[in-house]
């Protein structure tokens, strides 16, 4: 048999909060500098100390919109809220493997490599760099290429700040910058930075608009958007009315012309009547007018012809004749 639930257990159950309610979305942003806290995503949890520590993930393409970058994943890593602000740091990216699969043939060379580096501010990064060659290249080649990048990577990440590392990385111009480097080694035919890793956090640089200055930003963004919208639904609105009322004039220009089209005929059957009864008397006047006797006996008989009447006899028969 089950056990039957105290009282208390019961009173327990019952005042048991649903987890759910007390929970909130989290705005994630992107690092102050150089990203200028662009929202990227949003997270749920119950309180400030739940979110902090948990790494975002998203494409370059959904971060910057780059189609030719929408294999590289990027990391976030929240750690400090301001409010309904998750503020992060980016901690590194790395290329989808089936992306470096598809780079890599039987007749290419692949050089791999992995350094710590120590940017300006103090970061400590992992860095591997990935190249690829045009054909199949010997150890000795693949060694001097790995030594040159390397030798370029230390030089180049020290004068540079993490938050321009950033930038470099993910823009290609660091992969660039390496490609000029070997280039006279052996031809290449891509070089990219398949994954970075921030091992260790430097000195934080106070840079870039404040929060803020960025929710003032995006609120006068919306309100703008707002007015276009609004705008625009007036314009459709004022568009219909004016097609309503020509259609109406429309409408009303067809009746007319119907009305118009109706009373035409009557109207010309009158002015034709008219005519004739104009014309009557004057073929009157002319059959009376004209001497047939001036005529010749062809020109009467054409005459006959046309009236239909017969055409023998004499000229003064066809004279009475025409007369008649």
């Amino acid at each position: 048999m089950a056990k039957k639930m105290s009282a208390k257990a019961r009173a327990a159950a019952r005042k048991q909060r649903d987890k759910w309610k007390t929970k909130r979305w989290y705005t994630i942003r992107a690092p102050r500098y150089p990203w200028n806290y662009q929202n990227i995503g949003e997270t749920i949890g119950e309180s400030d100390e739940h979110i902090i520590g948990r790494i975002y993930e998203m494409t370059q393409q959904e971060f910057n919109g780059d189609f030719t970058k929408m294999h590289v994943m990027l990391r976030f890593r929240v750690t400090d809220t301001v409010g309904q602000d998750a503020l992060t740091t980016f901690v590194g990216h790395h290329h989808q493997t089936n992306h470096i699969r598809r780079q890599i043939r039987r007749y290419r060379g692949k050089i791999d490599d992995v350094l710590d580096v120590v940017t300006e501010d103090g970061y400590l990064v992992r860095i591997k760099p990935l190249t690829i060659t045009q054909k199949r290249v010997q150890t000795s080649v693949k060694q001097s290429i790995r030594a040159r990048t390397r030798d370029f990577l230390r030089g180049y990440v020290a004068k540079t700040t993490y938050d321009s590392l950033q930038v470099a990385m993910l823009d290609g111009s660091l992969e660039s910058e390496i490609q000029n480097q070997i280039k006279s080694i052996y031809p290449c035919r891509s070089v990219v930075i398949r994954k970075s890793q921030l091992l260790q956090e430097g000195v934080s640089m106070d840079q870039g608009p404040t929060l803020d200055e960025i929710h003032a930003e995006e609120a006068r963004k919306e309100a703008e958007i707002k007015a276009k919208k609004a705008a625009a639904l007036a314009e459709a609105m004022a568009e219909e009315e004016a097609e309503g009322d020509a259609d109406e004039d429309v409408e009303e220009a067809a009746v007319e012309e119907a009305e118009e089209a109706e009373e035409a005929p009557a109207e010309e059957e009158a002015v034709v009547e008219e005519a004739a009864e104009e014309e009557a008397p004057a073929e009157e006047a002319s059959t009376d007018d004209v001497d047939y006797s001036s005529m010749t006996v062809a020109e009467l008989k054409d005459l006959l012809k046309a009236a239909g009447k017969p055409v023998s006899g004499k000229k003064a028969e066809l004279i009475q004749r025409l007369q008649e």
